[in-house]
């Protein structure tokens, strides 16, 4: 992923706390009447006071929303999903290791989302901090990426139901008007489904083999050898001759609707 687009993903998760703390010193700057918010004092060295202000306590505090964005706002749920899933069909245990699908999901993550990062940069977050755009029409055109990927990947059912324990049983009248938190439940919730539902396409042949082997021991006796410990070479022998890994990452790739 770019230093850019890191960036910019850091930043839309520091805005959905922070917005209120950026506005304020903006407008300050324009000569709205807002005071900015005062320095807060940390510690005492030789007698002197250590201080920093608010607003950069409360971004650097924020910076533990970044799971949470990553989880609920992008594509790394369904692929780390559909990973476990696969490694489970496979019956190889730990193998591959955490670590590596979760690198594996934090790059196609990247992948995915290129597209919307870069968005979010060019009209959002290089222009304010450019000192094109106020804090709030920044916020607006970084987070509008973010919510038209969400929103494509969104099923309706989902939507109308955390809309309705938000206290809009009919919906909403337009996307703009879904609140952050609605569409997040909505998106996650979409997001397993659809990881359940490639995760059941993929067991599916890992499951033939299993179900041959087991009546293969069967009718030769062998009733006290694992099918699992006899069908995972062949499950393995399959997986690497269709080239099981690309066409995996592939079809994940593929899956996302466009914004």
């Amino acid at each position: 992923m770019s230093r850019r687009a890191l960036l910019a993903l850091a930043l839309f998760a520091l805005a959905a706390l922070c917005l209120p703390v950026w506005v304020a010193p903006a407008a300050a700057a324009t000569g709205a009447g807002t005071v900015p918010l005062p320095d807060l004092t940390v510690a005492r060295i030789g007698g002197n006071e250590v201080s920093i202000p608010l607003q950069v306590l409360v971004v650097m505090t924020s910076l533990t929303l970044l799971p949470a964005l990553l989880l609920g706002a992008t594509a790394f749920t369904r692929i780390i999903v559909v990973l476990a899933l696969l490694r489970q069909a496979l019956g190889t245990g730990q193998t591959p290791s955490n670590q590596v699908l979760l690198g594996l999901a934090l790059f196609l993550t990247a992948l995915v989302m290129s597209p919307v990062l870069d968005a979010s940069w060019t009209h959002g977050v290089a222009p304010y901090l450019n000192d094109q755009l106020a804090a709030g029409d920044a916020w607006r055109a970084a987070s509008a990426p973010f919510r038209d990927f969400m929103l494509a990947q969104v099923r309706d059912n989902d939507l109308l139901t955390f809309a309705g324990m938000a206290g809009q049983p009919k919906g909403y009248a337009s996307p703009a008007d879904v609140p952050f938190h609605v569409l997040a439940a909505a998106f996650i919730t979409s997001e397993l489904r659809t990881a359940f539902e490639i995760g059941f396409m993929l067991f599916i042949p890992f499951l033939v083999i299993d179900l041959v082997v087991a009546s293969v021991l069967m009718s030769m006796g062998m009733m006290m050898l694992s099918p699992m410990l006899v069908s995972a070479p062949f499950k393995i022998l399959l997986f690497v001759l269709v080239d099981g890994w690309v066409l995996v990452v592939g079809s994940l790739a593929a899956s996302f609707h466009a914004a």
